[in-house]
């Protein structure tokens, strides 16, 4: 083979090798896309755990006794808020609670106490249980989520004066054994709905009921009020 053909061959050779290339890469480039699957969301995985757990416990949740209830008993949605009396976004978010239960008549909100922050959240706490047993748990709850600043023992035998409480039967009441089992009762209950923090919000009726955002300063409250009716 001369040296003219030889090189004609090899620029065929080539161009043939280039073609087959093209060709596969034509191939290979019109294939179908590989399916990106979606990681699953772990903050969507905890809301919806922590929603079957409210549905399993929604009777001690909603409607166990001895609870303080502020609005209408009878109310068709009820309002779960677990609360630290020393929680700055508790008291944050006290204003529009308020302002929403006011301003329908067919809200109930339960307080579920949760003295988790500090000692004085505790004193707090069996202060306000014993309140109740002298029927006035409301006025001394909202005194002192009102209250802006250091939440220590004057403040909260302060707000009981000021409440009109019998103090030494409230002093008496405070370490009563019905007082410490509430307190458990709530603790227990917390750990059964996966309930780690303050403030933690619940809304619904027997037939449903959510979480609310861990978030509290971005709750609407008519607006979960009104999904709980289904509106």
């Amino acid at each position: 083979m001369t040296m003219g053909a030889r090189a004609t061959w090899m620029v065929a050779g080539l161009l043939l090798g280039a073609a087959a290339g093209a060709a596969g890469y034509a191939a290979w480039s019109t294939r179908p896309a590989p399916i990106a699957v979606q990681a699953p969301d772990p903050e969507a995985a905890r809301v919806s755990d922590v929603n079957e757990r409210i549905a399993a416990n929604w009777g001690a949740l909603a409607a166990a006794p001895g609870d303080p209830v502020i609005g209408n008993p009878d109310g068709d949605v009820t309002i779960v808020e677990f609360f630290d009396y020393a929680c700055s976004y508790c008291k944050a978010a006290e204003p529009r609670l308020v302002a929403a239960i006011e301003s329908d008549a067919r809200v109930r909100l339960v307080l579920k106490e949760f003295p988790i922050l500090t000692p004085e959240s505790m004193t707090a706490t069996q202060a306000a249980l014993a309140a109740q047993m002298q029927g006035k748990y409301q006025p001394f709850h909202q005194a002192l989520m009102r209250y802006q600043g250091e939440l220590t023992e004057a403040v909260i035998f302060g707000a009981a004066q000021d409440a009109g409480l019998d103090m030494a039967r409230l002093k008496q009441d405070m370490q009563a054994p019905a007082v410490a089992q509430q307190i458990i009762a709530n603790f227990n209950l917390a750990r059964a709905i996966r309930a780690y923090q303050t403030p933690t919000f619940i809304a619904g009726n027997r037939l449903a009921a959510h979480v609310l955002s861990s978030t509290s300063a971005s709750i609407d409250f008519p607006q979960e009020i009104a999904a709980a009716r289904g509106n």
